[in-house]
């Protein structure tokens, strides 16, 4: 497919980047060098990407389980399925609110929250998700298990949780940021 090698573009500046091959032939995936520190606006745009993917899978889940059916019932009426989309869900609003209070403030130590939020509502969502959807979420047909692998690479992005938990922690004992 020709318009994938043009869809395999790095950004100008990204320099050092090596070209790594994915599950996803829709998402190129190239590896570059980590600066000594992420920006916090980089951080800041990968937790709303992934709160974009945390919606999106709990909005699926939800509709999966209303219109299913399994022993003459959807199976949004069994109580198991009931909590995985209301744990997505309360998961989902509670990163937004972080992910749209970082946005406002701009501090770092908010901005690194919500991304271990947004890095946790779309992981375990995406998760919930593909368990509502059973093996039908694995197969091509169905969009989750690339919402379920996005979030995974987006989670390891930028120093991924690692960098963002040591803020935290700095902020909690008073170290400087």
């Amino acid at each position: 497919m020709e318009w994938l090698d043009e869809a395999d573009v790095v950004l100008p500046g990204a320099e050092g980047a090596v070209a790594l091959r994915s599950v996803d032939p829709l998402t190129p995936l190239h590896r570059v060098p980590a600066p000594a520190r992420t920006d916090p606006v980089a951080v800041l745009l990968t937790a709303a990407e992934q709160l974009g993917t945390a919606s999106r899978v709990c909005g699926l889940a939800v509709q999966h389980a209303r219109t299913r059916e399994q022993f003459g019932q959807p199976i949004g009426a069994f109580q198991a399925v009931k909590q995985l989309c209301a744990q997505s869900l309360v998961r989902v609003e509670v990163a937004r609110a972080a992910v749209y209070a970082a946005a406002v403030t701009g501090d770092p130590v908010d901005i690194a929250a919500a991304r271990l939020l947004a890095d946790e509502a779309a992981g375990r969502g995406a998760r919930d998700c593909l368990q509502v959807h059973g093996g039908m979420g694995f197969t091509w047909e169905s969009e989750v298990h690339l919402h379920l692998k996005r979030a995974w690479v987006r989670a390891r992005r930028g120093g991924g949780g690692t960098e963002s938990e040591e803020l935290l922690a700095a902020d909690l004992v008073g170290g400087a940021v």
